[in-house]
C-alpha cells in the first residue's frame, strides 16, 4: 500500500516538473515569437496610418483608430511598381526554370555517372564556396559589363543560373536513391537522362520543391547585383524600386507611403513561405538524410 502511494506521488511530482516545463519552454517561444513578428505588425500599422496622423504622433502609438488604405494607392500611382512586379517576376522565374535545370544535371553527373576525376572535382567544386561573395560580384560585374550585357535581363540571369549548395544539397539526396534502380534501368536499355526524369526527379520533388521556393526567395530579394548591371528604371526589381520610391516617389518624409510600398512587396513571400513551408522542411530534411 505504501509503494502504491509512493509511485503516485513521484508520477504526480513528475507531472508537474512536466508541466512546468512545458509553460516555460511555450512563455520563451511565445515571447521570441512576439519579438520576430513585431516589426511586420508595426510595418503594417504604419502603413495604414494616414501621413497627418503618422506626422502628428510625438509618441508612437501601438494601434490607430482610423485605418486608411490611401498610401496603398499611393505605392502604385507614385512610381509604376506594377513595372517592378513584372520586371521581378520574369527574372525570377526565367533564373529558377535555368537554375533547376543546371544544378538537376550537375548532381545528377556528380552521384550516378562514374567518370575519372569526379570527387576531385566535386571538392574543388565545393571550394567555390569559399570565394567572398564580394570578390565574385567584382568578377561577374566586369564579365557582364566586357559583354555589353549591363541593362539587359541576360546580364540580371546569367550569374544567377547555378549554386553550388543547391548541387550539392540535390546531389545528397540523389545518392540515397539505391544504386540497382540505376543498374536495372541500364539493363532494360533506359538512357542516363529518362532515368533522372522518370526516377530520380520524382523521388527527389520534395528537394526540388524546397530549393525552388528558395529560390523564388533569393531572386524576389535580389539587390546587390540588379543595383549594379542596371541603372535603368525600365529594368528595376521590386526591391531595387524601394530606393527609387523613396528618392523620387514618395519623398524622404512620407514614412506611411513607404510602408505600404513594402507590404506589397513582401506580401508575396509571407504568403509563398506559409503555403510550402511544409514542404520545404520536409526537403531540407530529406537532403541532409541519405539511405
Amino acid at each position: 500500500m505504501q509503494t502504491q502511494r509512493d509511485y503516485a506521488l513521484i508520477e504526480r511530482n513528475a507531472k508537474i516538473r512536466r508541466t512546468c516545463k512545458n509553460i516555460f519552454t511555450y512563455f520563451c517561444l511565445g515571447f521570441w515569437a512576439l519579438i520576430v513578428l513585431f516589426p511586420f505588425y508595426w510595418m503594417i500599422l504604419t502603413s495604414v496610418k494616414s501621413y497627418s496622423s503618422y506626422n502628428s504622433e510625438y509618441i508612437p502609438t501601438f494601434f490607430t483608430l482610423s485605418p486608411t488604405l490611401e498610401n496603398y494607392t499611393q505605392a502604385f500611382t507614385a512610381v509604376p511598381l506594377a513595372k517592378y512586379f513584372l520586371n521581378t517576376a520574369i527574372f525570377t522565374v526565367i533564373t529558377t526554370v535555368l537554375m533547376l535545370v543546371v544544378i538537376t544535371l550537375a548532381a545528377f553527373a556528380f552521384s550516378r555517372l562514374d567518370f575519372k576525376g569526379r570527387n576531385l572535382l566535386f571538392v574543388g567544386f565545393l571550394s567555390l564556396m569559399m570565394i567572398p561573395t564580394e570578390l565574385v560580384v567584382i568578377t561577374n560585374y566586369v564579365t557582364i559589363t566586357n559583354w555589353d550585357l549591363r541593362n539587359t535581363f541576360t546580364g540580371l540571369i546569367l550569374p544567377s543560373v547555378t549554386s553550388v549548395f543547391y548541387i550539392y544539397l540535390l546531389k545528397e539526396n540523389f545518392e540515397s536513391i539505391p544504386d540497382n534502380l540505376y543498374y536495372a534501368a541500364k539493363v532494360d536499355g533506359t538512357t542516363d537522362l529518362r532515368y533522372l526524369l522518370k526516377v530520380m526527379v520524382p523521388i527527389a520533388r520534395p528537394t526540388l520543391i524546397t530549393i525552388t521556393i528558395l529560390k523564388v526567395i533569393e531572386c524576389w530579394n535580389s539587390f546587390v547585383w540588379p543595383r549594379l548591371v542596371t541603372d535603368e528604371s525600365a529594368y528595376y526589381l521590386v526591391s531595387n524600386g524601394i530606393q527609387e520610391i523613396r528618392e523620387n516617389g514618395f519623398g524622404r518624409e512620407n514614412i506611411p507611403a513607404m510602408m505600404a510600398a513594402v507590404v506589397v512587396i513582401s506580401l508575396p513571400l509571407i504568403v509563398l513561405f506559409l503555403v510550402f513551408r511544409d514542404k520545404i522542411m520536409e526537403g531540407v530534411s530529406r537532403g541532409g538524410t541519405k539511405g
